[in-house]
């Protein structure tokens, strides 16, 4: 009898499922910050090429609690094409302690088609950009603090509190944007653009970020080989890409030099 080859053996990353454990491929953008206490957190976002497959899509800036020698977890908000939602357009706002589980927070006078206390419905649209903010709104309960979750139509400059997640610390530290794929390898392409990536003290005083490190989920640990990160069409943009050839290494910083 001839050996069954492994199908796993054969896998490049270029067709079919992702083979990650949430079958999902993921691309990330990590912020070249300067040191300081950032109490708020900005990122503009615009689907430029929106998604043609029917597989959740999701994109979004992410942060870590940290302060009083206290580990707060992490968060991520973001923009999300998804069925189940109204026009499968959706923003999440959620987050894990650090030790496992997903962070207690307020409700949301945004509705939920799914009834999902991070993923609610919003109505964005391709070709939009949309400003996502995290920062410090106050106290929470049980002395955690309130760490609010918004994004602005930026056209139109409409504030939506999505809700406030509570976590432990003072100020946000790591912040990065990416993407998170449930698409095959080979679906159609897509394109979301990045830009006025800001850090923002206690006093208000803002720090413009135009740098960003690369990094891809490894194609040995189920990610796509089909995305790629490149700098953007204007100064302190980038664009993150699905369904193309890669054209920037892993650990590449991407910006001025």
């Amino acid at each position: 009898m001839f050996a069954v080859e492994d199908a796993s053996e054969r896998w490049d990353g270029t067709v079919g499922t992702p083979r990650s454990s949430n079958r999902a491929s993921s691309l990330h953008l990590r912020w070249d910050a300067p040191p300081g206490r950032w109490t708020a957190v900005e990122a503009v976002l615009e689907v430029v090429d929106p998604p043609a497959a029917r597989a959740l899509h999701f994109w979004a800036l992410q942060v870590s609690f940290a302060g009083g020698g206290l580990d707060g977890g992490g968060a991520h908000l973001g923009l999300q094409w998804f069925e189940p939602h109204p026009g499968s357009t959706a923003v999440n706002w959620g987050g894990y302690r650090p030790h496992g589980g997903e962070l207690d927070g307020s409700g949301s006078a945004l509705p939920s088609a799914p009834r999902n206390v991070n993923t609610r419905d919003y109505a964005w649209e391709p070709g939009r950009a949309y400003r996502l903010r995290v920062e410090h709104a106050g106290p929470g309960p049980g002395g955690a603090t309130a760490w609010r979750g918004s994004v602005t139509d930026v056209d139109r400059g409409e504030v939506t509190i999505v809700r406030d997640l509570w976590a432990a610390g003072d100020h946000l530290t790591s912040p990065m944007v990416w993407s998170e794929v449930f698409a095959d390898c080979d679906a159609p392409p897509t394109t979301v653009r990045w830009s006025g990536l800001t850090l923002e003290d206690a006093g208000g005083a803002r720090t413009a970020v135009e740098r960003a490190r690369v990094n891809y989920q490894r194609i040995t640990d189920g990610g796509c080989a089909t995305t790629t990160s490149v700098l953007g069409p204007e100064p302190g943009s980038f664009e993150q890409r699905t369904g193309t050839p890669r054209t920037t290494r892993q650990d590449t910083l991407l910006g001025p030099t």
